[in-house]
């Protein structure tokens, strides 16, 4: 086991459900100094675990170890922190409580500030839905977050976005006839389907008509689909995906007792610098969509990834994407953070 584990005993969720013995999974990378002033909180996405943030952390890079203590949170229904596949009845597998990303932040919180008494997070980065988590800590403590730099993700799921999990989960629930009295039956290999509706949303057109799936070693389409996305999705349980799913699409920063809802008003209320990067060629978080919310948080910038990855280029795959994120997040670390971030040159 290459993490370690915060117990947060009986946790009673948004929804209103008791989840006992709670537990949140997580990884620390570097050393939290004196001041505890050198933290970076960098949240995992839907069906990622903090093994596949490791990309983004380096020494020499943003990220670098030897300056920035760095903790990755595993969310809820990821199958390291609390999730379906390792809980208890009566909450095991389908019947798993429904978690939102607001109780998840709230958990990370509790093992920031309980764990290691941090009262400042210099950043929160992260991936898609570690994109909306990175708006959520901002939006929740923005008197405690400095900085965030989402990256193909947005603050919400916007409703083409919440179509396109719906038609994951449609996927999934077709091999049981959509009978949820029979979910526990799914399993792994029931995940193919989930894969191939992926597939078509995770990279862009232009990706695969130019065919740059031969430079991943596929020399044909096919084996690409089977060996990529086939591969990873049959490695998930199918009752984690759903429950990441059903967070995924009720992802909303406003969606809580504080904002009640009002969008406008939480992003408004964000006091973090904060750095945007859509991938240009997204289909899933759109740069239209982060354009609207960079608009309405008072210190922010919005620096596209030109790419044609699409949603993956944020995912650590082509290196002139990692770089464009890299050397983004090491001009937002640099600045002082009452500094405004439009000064970049």
């Amino acid at each position: 086991m290459d993490y370690e584990v915060f117990d947060l005993g009986d946790v009673t969720l948004q929804s209103g459900v008791t989840l006992p013995n709670a537990f949140l999974a997580y990884k620390t990378y570097g050393v939290l100094n004196d001041k505890k002033d050198n933290v970076i909180v960098y949240p995992t996405a839907f069906g990622d675990q903090h093994v596949q943030n490791e990309w983004l952390i380096g020494n020499g890079m943003a990220l670098d170890p030897q300056k920035y203590f760095i903790i990755i949170p595993n969310l809820l229904g990821n199958g390291l922190s609390s999730s379906p596949s390792n809980t208890a009845p009566p909450f095991d597998r389908g019947h798993f409580p429904q978690v939102t990303l607001y109780d998840n932040v709230n958990f990370q919180h509790r093992l920031v500030t309980e764990k290691f008494g941090i009262e400042k997070i210099a950043l929160v980065v992260g991936w898609s839905m570690g994109g909306i988590q990175s708006f959520q800590w901002a939006a929740s403590y923005p008197d405690m977050v400095e900085r965030i730099a989402p990256f193909c993700g947005a603050a919400k799921t916007w409703p083409q976005a919440y179509v396109v999990l719906d038609g994951m989960k449609a996927a999934l629930m077709a091999a049981i006839d959509f009978d949820s009295s029979k979910v526990n039956l799914l399993t792994s290999a029931h995940m193919r389907s989930v894969g191939r509706v992926y597939a078509g949303w995770g990279l862009s057109q232009t990706y695969y008509r130019e065919g740059l799936y031969r430079d991943m070693g596929f020399d044909a389409l096919e084996d690409f689909v089977a060996g990529v996305w086939d591969d990873s999705f049959m490695k998930m349980d199918p009752h984690n995906v759903l429950a990441m799913l059903w967070t995924g699409q009720n992802a909303d920063i406003s969606a809580n007792p504080v904002y009640k809802g009002d969008f406008d008003k939480a992003l408004q209320n964000i006091k973090a610098q904060a750095c945007i990067m859509p991938g240009s060629t997204d289909l899933f978080c759109t740069s239209d969509e982060n354009e609207y919310e960079a608009k309405l948080i008072p210190n922010a910038v919005l620096h596209p990834i030109e790419s044609i990855w699409g949603h993956f280029a944020g995912r650590g795959i082509n290196s002139v994407d990692s770089k464009f994120i890299d050397d983004n997040l090491r001009h937002l670390l640099s600045l002082h953070p009452n500094r405004s971030i439009t000064e970049r040159n």
